[in-house]
């Protein structure tokens, strides 16, 4: 299993694209991660778009960056209810400046412009958040999936299988 020994989160929030949550969260643990469902409260259930729920394990205010090797930030409403907690941001923040995988799809690219990460980054996300993303500074194509530095963004649910091996791939060699 080739996350064997690694941590992952994936971040929650209500409104959550179903697909964008569901689909990463089994990927990860398939690969050997041990991974954590993290909102802005533990032991709370947010509800997906499409009738799912999620409950969370932690809340994002008592994770330690440094424990944790990738950070998935689904799409859907959730970023921008999760963009609304200091503490959602603050995590995206610090996965990302101690150079852990930090990786967003569709509309999750809000959290990484709340996180004021995105200065001078090659991204790409659902087409109706360009705008939101290049004004935060980023460098916005229209691909499949982007890895630019420990940031992996891609742009629609149709994306998960590329956007998951990407994820997969970068971190294998990540500690912890």
């Amino acid at each position: 299993m080739e996350l064997s020994g690694k941590k992952a989160i994936v971040l929650v929030e209500q409104m959550y694209n179903d697909y964008e949550f569901i689909y990463p969260l089994y990927r990860l643990r398939e690969a050997g991660a041990e991974t954590f469902v993290v909102g802005p409260e533990a032991g709370k259930k947010y509800p997906g778009k499409e009738g799912t729920s999620a409950k969370s394990d932690l809340a994002a205010k008592d994770v330690n960056p440094a424990e944790y090797a990738v950070l998935i930030i689904p799409g859907g409403y959730a970023p921008d209810h999760m963009r609304r907690h200091k503490a959602m941001v603050d995590l995206v923040r610090s996965m990302h400046e101690q150079g852990k995988i930090v990786a967003a799809i569709c509309h999750a690219g809000w959290m990484l412009a709340s996180a004021k990460i995105l200065k001078g980054l090659k991204v790409t996300s659902f087409i109706a958040i360009k705008d939101d993303l290049e004004h935060a500074g980023a460098n916005w194509v229209d691909k499949e999936v982007v890895i630019d530095k420990n940031l992996i963004t891609s742009r629609t649910p149709d994306d998960l299988p590329a956007f998951m091996r990407a994820v997969i791939e970068q971190a294998k060699n990540l500690q912890p």
